[in-house]
């Protein structure tokens, strides 16, 4: 017999104890659930998934929401039922979620009212039944409206004991999907370790009076502290639209106590705070991560802000905190400080942290190789993919992909990746995925897709493309046709056209080299 765990008691005790207490907040929708309030509303959900959905074990159901929305189908209601859910950016484009439906094969699709008319169509000849949050302008036929069904089911307890090693309540696209995509499976165990590694984290930033704005996807990197803020009694804000000045005013207006943003937005928040201060006093912790960043900005912000920042190192493959640095180690008093300032920061208890070398040797002390981490948030691999899962996964191990070293005093440096991942903005942007985009362009012979430095976004998609001869086409037109196919996240700032590319002996085009002119002088550091 494995581990179970019944998840709506875990809730019910939590709406005993805290009862009229704030548990969510959507900020631009306007509604507000105490602990007891939300408990009883995702009884509801859980059912009307059961019950009218028709969602029960082994089958799985995709969500394509905002923040505000997607709060109330999250980990409070998933865990109540027996079926699984896959999170997507709702961002991405209608071509990656088909993408991601026909590979996933959900039973049921749950949308935003503004998408349900141009999805609905594409859904349905899936065989898929679409649910839809809010009330479309115009009715979307076959359809199921969302707060009909939940308004009229009871609020019963769903009795569910889930199995925390077997069943996967939660899936993850990691990425781009160009040929077997990379799904990652969550066990509830998995779940609960993030929980786990956010509490130890040394700065203690999760109470009863935390309040956390969630900016970034609650899909993404923002729905790791979802649990922990819930569990230790604290309130959950929601907001939707990428809007730092709307962040600024819901942060005043809320006295919001701590958020997750990379670190993009955080030097926008610098300058803002510059030009046109706001009262963000209530702040306790910004955690950043997801992207370089520089200490001189470091140093900025907490003049601006003060003693608030701690970092923090995670992937989707190992949920939870890997490593964490400190506010104690946000100083910049020493050159020694300084170069601090450019770690991920200390491996978190419980969590196992190894540089090898290509042999999978354990490197000594400073010197660089891969990073390979093991710990109970570790995934067992991706869903529908084993190919993948038996290259990047051996004895409870995940092989990250990422260059690192570790100095004397345990702190982790992220050098390089090896994979070719630019991150812009916060967002995970693969190379090839973009080459392919481009290179679907009938004027375009070959390209090279690489991260430039960007002070706006930490990295920024450009990319250098040699034309077929007597073929034309401008910057502009190229940067659309990438965004029509692969969505604007995704595709370049920039395009340089190039006579050459610089080719290996096989004739792959050298990432590398075309990367090296851009970075000349300057270290190419992820953090």
């Amino acid at each position: 017999m494995g581990m179970k765990v019944n998840f709506a008691r875990i809730f019910r005790r939590l709406a005993e104890q805290h009862g009229d207490a704030p548990a969510l907040i959507n900020c631009e929708r306007e509604r507000s659930y105490s602990f007891r309030e939300l408990h009883l509303l995702t009884n509801r959900i859980a059912n009307v998934l059961r019950d009218d959905l028709g969602l029960g074990k082994g089958d799985r159901y995709l969500l394509i929401l905002e923040n505000d929305n997607l709060a109330l189908l999250h980990l409070w209601s998933i865990l109540k039922g027996e079926a699984s859910a896959v999170f997507t950016n709702v961002r991405d484009p209608l071509e990656e979620h088909l993408r991601m439906a026909e590979f996933i094969k959900p039973k049921v699709v749950l949308i935003e009212a503004g998408m349900a008319a141009r999805y609905a169509p594409a859904l349905h000849a899936q065989g898929i039944k679409v649910a839809v949050l809010d009330t479309p302008a115009e009715p979307v036929p076959g359809t199921y409206d969302f707060w009909a069904l939940v308004n009229a089911a009871a609020d019963t307890e769903p009795d569910v004991e889930l199995d925390c090693h077997v069943h996967h309540p939660l899936y993850r696209f990691t990425g781009g999907t160009t040929g077997t995509p990379k799904c990652a499976a969550y066990s509830y165990d998995n779940l609960a370790f993030i929980i786990d590694s956010m509490n130890a984290i040394e700065d203690h930033v999760f109470h009863r009076g935390t309040r956390i704005l969630h900016f970034a996807p609650l899909s993404h990197g923002s729905f790791l502290s979802l649990l922990p803020t819930f569990m230790a009694g604290g309130c959950n804000l929601t907001q939707n639209n990428p809007d730092i000045e709307l962040w600024r005013g819901m942060v005043e207006r809320h006295r919001v106590t701590s958020s997750f943003l990379v670190p993009t937005l955080l030097y926008r928040l610098a300058a803002l705070q510059q030009q046109s201060p706001r009262d963000l006093g209530s702040l306790e912790a910004v955690i950043y991560g997801a992207a370089p960043m520089s200490p001189d900005k470091i140093v900025e912000l907490r003049q601006a802000f003060g003693d608030v920042f701690l970092q923090a190192y995670c992937a989707t493959e190992a949920p939870g905190v890997v490593c964490a640095l400190p506010k104690r180690l946000h100083r910049s008093d020493s050159e020694a400080d300084r170069a601090r300032l450019a770690s991920t920061g200390l491996p978190n208890p419980g969590v196992e942290v190894m540089i090898v070398d290509d042999e999978g040797r354990e490197m000594p002390v400073g010197e660089p190789g891969e990073i390979w981490i093991r710990h109970r948030g570790v995934i067992s691999g991706y869903y529908g993919n084993p190919e993948q899962t038996a290259k990047e996964f051996v004895n409870g191990w995940w092989k990250s992909g990422d260059i690192g070293r570790i100095d004397e005093i345990g702190l982790l440096y992220l050098i390089d990746r090896k994979k070719d991942m630019i991150i812009s903005g916060g967002f995970n942007v693969y190379a090839s995925e973009v080459e392919a985009a481009l290179n679907s362009h009938p004027a375009v012979l070959m390209s090279a897709v690489i991260g430039i430095p960007s002070q706006e976004w930490g990295e920024a998609v450009h990319a250098e493309v040699m034309l077929r001869e007597g073929a034309a086409v401008d910057e502009k037109a190229l940067i659309a046709h990438v965004k029509a196919a692969i969505g604007a996240i995704k595709s370049p700032k920039s395009v340089a056209f190039v006579a050459e590319l610089p080719l290996s002996a096989v004739g792959k085009v050298l990432r590398r080299k075309v990367q090296d002119k851009y970075w000349q002088g300057r270290e190419r550091r992820i953090g």
